[in-house]
């Protein structure tokens, strides 16, 4: 599973940086390349001829080699790797993380890294439930990247509690695990809308919502990272698509988006509605610009849309996923359980406008995903990519991971 894998170690200034070395070996031996980037202040406790050795690369610490003269270029690192692990990850690297203080070249290549980012922190135990470094942590989380927790045990220090590294064959099994994910769905077609639609009123006006997309989007990247091929249908953002594996279609209308998702629908293995569709539209078009000065008063007469999901859910075959999402406002868990029965949908993804942080225009997203099943597991307000990195997780399994 990890042959040819591409991994960045980033290696910092604790005492625990004695550990790196046996994953180094343990992902080398499993034929993975392991590129070492080091902290000046981690040479102290490893050094980086151990290191090289073991990885059978150069250690990289300083982003200019003066015995070459060459230089160790962050952008090359950061679209190099395929995953980048920060262990162990001090307090002081926790604080540069967050805030893109890039004053070495770990934190720059951390800045340009295209890759999942995974983090292990080491420090005593005071050090680690300072509020600074849990809010640091917190927010390392929201931008996606994965923690690897520390451990409780007796710390260099002398004391005792939460701060101690991650054993090396923990965290080889999480990084083999997180590589053996990204082949589930690998023959899979994965079907997801995103997106908002815009109902036209006249040629210069339309009715839409706040939807940026981002969610959807997030849910392809991920199907895609995880071996799917993917059809995105897609309503009009200002997002683009990055991997080879989407299959992008633009829409605009409503009905547009019916007729696209429902073309491809057949064929998918897993469906997910993400997108913010319009549950009415205007009976009539003017072809016109609607002039104000000429009524005074406008009536605009709607009528439903096409209501997506119910028709998927009507023509779901055995073995097709279909997965809806719902956006309330009040009464939200008992409106999400309605939706879910109603539509005939396997899971129900429901985000509450209740949420600071959450919904539309955020980066970030907090989730509750029901199953017909009856389990329910709610996230905490991350990243959206992580966000779709869970809720593959959970309907993938059928219940909280």
């Amino acid at each position: 599973m990890l042959k040819g894998k591409k991994i960045i170690i980033g290696i910092t200034g604790s005492i625990a940086a004695y550990k790196i070395p046996l994953l180094v070996r343990l992902l080398v031996k499993e034929g993975a390349e392991v590129q070492v980037i080091m902290t000046p202040s981690a040479c102290d406790f490893v050094t980086p001829l151990t290191l090289s050795t073991l990885s059978r690369r150069p250690v990289l610490i300083q982003p200019f080699n003066p015995e070459n003269g060459e230089w160790n270029s962050h952008v090359d690192l950061g679209y190099w790797a395929d995953l980048m692990l920060i262990a162990p990850a001090t307090a002081n690297t926790l604080g540069k993380m967050v805030n893109g203080l890039a004053d070495n070249l770990l934190i720059a290549t951390y800045l340009a890294a295209k890759c999942p980012v995974f983090f292990a922190p080491a420090m005593d135990v005071d050090m680690f439930n300072h509020p600074a470094t849990q809010a640091n942590i917190r927010k390392l989380q929201e931008f996606g990247h994965t923690l690897i927790a520390p451990q409780t045990g007796e710390l260099a220090s002398g004391l005792c509690g939460a701060g101690r590294l991650e054993e090396p064959e923990v965290i080889f099994e999480i990084i083999s695990d997180f590589f053996k994910k990204k082949n589930l769905l690998a023959n899979k077609m994965v079907l997801v809308s995103a997106g908002p639609t815009r109902e036209p009123v006249d040629p210069v006006r339309f009715i839409s919502n706040h939807s940026s997309g981002l969610m959807g989007y997030a849910l392809a990247e991920e199907a895609a990272l995880r071996g799917a091929r993917v059809i995105l249908v897609s309503g009009p953002v200002h997002l683009s698509v990055n991997h080879p594996h989407i299959e992008l279609f633009k829409v605009e209308t409503a009905a547009q988006m019916a007729d696209a998702c429902l073309k491809h629908f057949p064929e998918a293995d897993i469906t997910i509605m993400a997108a913010a569709v319009a549950d009415f539209t205007p009976e009539q078009t003017s072809q016109i610009k609607i002039k104000k000065e000429k009524q005074d008063e406008m009536v605009i007469k709607l009528k439903p849309t096409t209501d997506i999901l119910a028709e998927m859910g009507k023509k779901k075959k055995p073995g097709q996923l279909l997965v809806g999402f719902a956006l309330e406002t009040d009464h939200e868990e008992e409106n999400a359980l309605a939706k879910l029965k109603r539509k005939n949908a396997d899971f129900i993804v429901m985000n509450s406008m209740n949420d600071p942080g959450a919904t539309f225009g955020h980066s970030t997203n907090k989730v509750t995903i029901y199953s017909l099943n009856g389990h329910r597991y709610t996230t905490p307000l991350l990243n959206k990519d992580k966000i779709a990195e869970i809720i593959f997780d959970y309907i993938l399994n059928g219940q909280e991971n």
